[in-house]
């Protein structure tokens, strides 16, 4: 089988477990139950300015590898700053392709590097627990709302 291939195979779907909107900069993180992508974010996210880090994800499946990597029995999403927690496909796959997230089409286009904040977040070794396992930022493709429950799946995979 060709490389090009093998890369547009995915075991299943992924699931959005967790969204959050991050009001400032340093301001806490609202969680909520759906939100509305727009051409240049989550509504109401301070990054919501568009271009290629319009919207944040990261893998639930790395959230208790950066707890046990920080020496932590849980962590809570908030605390990474992150905007959509998504389980069940692997986000690093879909690294420069188009993919829904509920009913809008993103582009994943690069890693989130942890920030030195995730010492203070996280605790000692916090930035050091997150390297490798910080997730990913997308442009927006098409808007769309997206909702706690709903799919992430590349596009062509539906």
């Amino acid at each position: 089988m060709e490389l090009k291939q093998l890369l547009a195979r995915h075991a299943g779907t992924g699931r959005v477990e967790w969204i959050g909107i991050r009001p400032a900069r340093l301001a806490p993180v609202h969680v909520v139950d759906s939100a509305e992508i727009g051409e240049g974010g989550i509504a109401g996210d301070h990054h919501a300015s568009g271009g290629k880090r319009a919207v944040t994800l990261i893998q639930a499946e790395h959230l208790p590898l950066i707890a046990g990597f920080a020496g932590q029995a849980g962590l809570d999403p908030a605390l990474l700053r992150r905007n959509v927690v998504v389980s069940g496909i692997n986000l690093a796959a879909l690294r420069h392709r188009d993919f829904r997230l509920g009913a809008a089409r993103l582009r994943i286009t690069g890693p989130c590097a942890p920030c030195s904040r995730m010492e203070t977040a996280i605790g000692f070794g916090g930035y050091n627990a997150m390297r490798g396992h910080g997730g990913f930022y997308a442009e927006v493709l098409a808007p769309g709302q997206v909702s706690l429950g709903d799919t992430a799946q590349a596009v062509g995979d539906d």
